[in-house]
């Protein structure tokens, strides 16, 4: 669904499980930091709303969106989170640039899920324009880092419950 018809940050916290034991990595790129740590301000309320502990979160920063694969494997491989997240913001600009990194990065962070069998979170944002961005990283539509922390936490829930965790 378009985030224009949403507002990333509305979710019905009754639907969300605690987040009390479990343990989150989050990857944030440094590139549109305006952006991104907008995202992470978001992500980690978010968690620890629901019960996550400061302790239990472990973030690690990297360059770019691009380097956001790389760095949640490193993150996963040195604290085997619960739930890997991954906050970055590609703008369109004058070149095809994004379309390139925008699909390598999720792919990548997709493959990684399914190579180690846990949820990493794809929290990239994906627009055309800065004011867009601002927009979902915490202005008129809310906030991705939000949505990304909900998704996280349902998804390392049902790991568990799965038993595939």
């Amino acid at each position: 669904m378009a985030s224009f018809l949403k507002n990333l940050s509305e979710y019905n916290a009754h639907e969300v499980p605690s987040a009390a034991a479990m343990t989150f990595g989050i990857v944030v790129s440094d590139y549109n930091s305006d952006i991104t740590f907008a995202l992470l301000e978001g992500c980690v309320n978010t968690l620890l709303l629901h019960g996550a502990e400061e302790d239990n979160i472990y973030l690690q920063h990297v360059p770019g969106s691009f380097e956001l694969p790389l760095g949640a494997r490193f993150l996963y491989k040195s604290k085997q989170p619960d739930a890997l997240i991954c906050l970055g913001c590609v703008i369109t600009g004058e070149t095809k640039h994004d379309d390139y990194i925008n699909t390598a990065v999720s792919q990548a962070i997709m493959q990684l899920g399914l190579e180690y069998n846990a949820p990493f979170v794809f929290g990239v944002l994906t627009p055309r324009t800065h004011q867009q961005a601002l927009a979902r990283a915490g202005g008129k539509h809310g906030n991705k880092g939000v949505e990304a922390a909900v998704t996280a936490i349902k998804m390392a829930h049902a790991a568990r419950i799965l038993n595939v965790g």
